[in-house]
C-alpha cells in the first residue's frame, strides 16, 4: 500500500495497529495527509501540498495506485477510535499556529486515543499553551549528520537536534531517530523531564528489540513485528 494512503490506514485498522501520519495545511484551510510538502516523490507531479485545495487532492494519485491524497477528516472517520493515532504536524511558511489550531479543532469530539508530535517546537509550544490536555511529543534527530533542515542555520539545527527548546515546549515524549539515539542531551532530557522516548523509524525486528530493551516505544514500517 502507498504510504499515508487510505488503503494503508484501512490495513492498519484491520490488523489492530496504531498508525503515524502527517498533516499539512491546504490552501483553503483544510488538512491533507502526506509525508512530504513536495508532491513529486509520492505522486510524480510537481508542486507543494500547501498550494492545493481540498478539491485538488483527488487529482493526485499516490505511488501509481488508485489511492489519492487523503483528507484528515476522512482518516478520522475510517479509524473511528479503533486504533491509536500519532498525528504529526508538518508546518510550512510559518503556519505552525494555524496548522495546530486547525488540527485540534478537527479533533474535537473524536473519541479515539491520539497524541500529536512535530519537529517544529513552535507547534509543541502552541499545544502546551492552548491544548495542554493533549499528549504532545517533540520529534528530533541529529540534523547536521543527515543534512536535514533545509536552509536553516547550523547553530539552530544543532540546538534543535540537542532538544534545547524543550524548556519552552515541555513535551510529554521525545520521538528521536533510532540511529541517533546515543545522544547525551536526549538522555538528560529523559531524566530531567521524566518523558518517554520513542524511536523512529524502526525497519527490522532487531532494531525494535534494541529500542524496546532500553525502555523505548517504536514507530515501525515495512515489517510485521508479530512474526
Amino acid at each position: 500500500a502507498a504510504e499515508n494512503s487510505m488503503t494503508a490506514f484501512r490495513l492498519a485498522v484491520e490488523n489492530g495497529y496504531g498508525m503515524e501520519f502527517d498533516l499539512h495545511l491546504l490552501k483553503d484551510g483544510n488538512l491533507g495527509v502526506m509525508h512530504d510538502s513536495l508532491l513529486n516523490r509520492t505522486t510524480g507531479q510537481a508542486g507543494r501540498i500547501e498550494d492545493l485545495t481540498t478539491e485538488d487532492l483527488k487529482n493526485y494519485r499516490l505511488e501509481n495506485t488508485e489511492d489519492t491524497i487523503p483528507k484528515f477528516l476522512d482518516v478520522l472517520t475510517l479509524v473511528d477510535g479503533k486504533v491509536p493515532l500519532i498525528i504529526e504536524l508538518k508546518p510550512e511558511d510559518g503556519n505552525h499556529a494555524k496548522l495546530a489550531e486547525t488540527a485540534c479543532n478537527m479533533l474535537k469530539g473524536y473519541k479515539g486515543v491520539y497524541c500529536i508530535e512535530s519537529f517544529d517546537p513552535r507547534c509543541i509550544r502552541w499545544l502546551k499553551k492552548n491544548r495542554p490536555e493533549i499528549v504532545r511529543g517533540q520529534l528530533s534527530e541529529n540534523f547536521l549528520r543527515h543534512g536535514d533542515g533545509g536552509n536553516m542555520p547550523k547553530p539552530l539545527l544543532w540546538a534543535l537536534g540537542n532538544l534545547l527548546t524543550n524548556c519552552l515546549a515541555k513535551p510529554d515524549f521525545i520521538a528521536y531517530r533510532f540511529s541517533d539515539r546515543d545522544n547525551l542531551c536526549l538522555r538528560w532530557c529523559r531524566w530531567f523531564y521524566h518523558v518517554q522516548e520513542i524511536n523512529w523509524t524502526i525497519i527490522t525486528k532487531e532494531e525494535m528489540c534494541a529500542a524496546e530493551s532500553a525502555g523505548n516505544l517504536v514507530i515501525f514500517q515495512d515489517f510485521d513485528p508479530r512474526l
